[in-house]
């Protein structure tokens, strides 16, 4: 299939695929006689699994050992040992980005309880009017 039919089933661009094939993702296309890339089924999977992953989270770069784990022949990119070890990374970032937003959240309820709790001065917003706050957002 030519260049865009790929880009096409797998929902990105022609752009892309080339940028794929440049970085190293997808092994360059054979050339047709008339000179246009060629791409086969498994190259779609591999985009395919590149654009889920990002999907999910993943930076290009932490995609790369899900598509070694589909060219070395293995039935999903994350059967690697090396794919679950950029799951539990990368779970372990967010982690702790969730606990660090966690922080920020409650400084900024205690700034507002303070502020709510002060005497009202000629500028004040009145409390009732802003809305409860409490620990979670849920």
């Amino acid at each position: 299939m030519r260049i865009g039919e790929l880009a096409k089933r797998a929902g990105t661009t022609a752009r892309a695929v080339r940028f794929y094939e440049a970085q190293g993702l997808l092994d360059p296309a054979e050339r047709a006689a008339n000179g246009y890339r060629e791409y086969g089924e498994g190259d779609l999977r591999l985009v395919s699994e590149i654009l889920s992953l990002q999907a999910a989270g993943l930076s290009l770069e932490e995609t790369r050992p899900f598509v070694a784990c589909l060219r070395a022949g293995h039935e999903a990119g994350d059967d690697c040992a090396d794919s679950v070890a950029v799951y539990r990374r990368k779970i372990a970032e967010l982690d702790a980005v969730a606990a660090r937003l966690a922080e920020v959240r409650a400084g900024l309820v205690d700034l507002l309880s303070d502020a709510l709790a002060r005497e009202p001065g000629p500028c004040r917003v009145d409390a009732g009017r802003i809305g409860a706050v409490g620990p979670t957002a849920e």
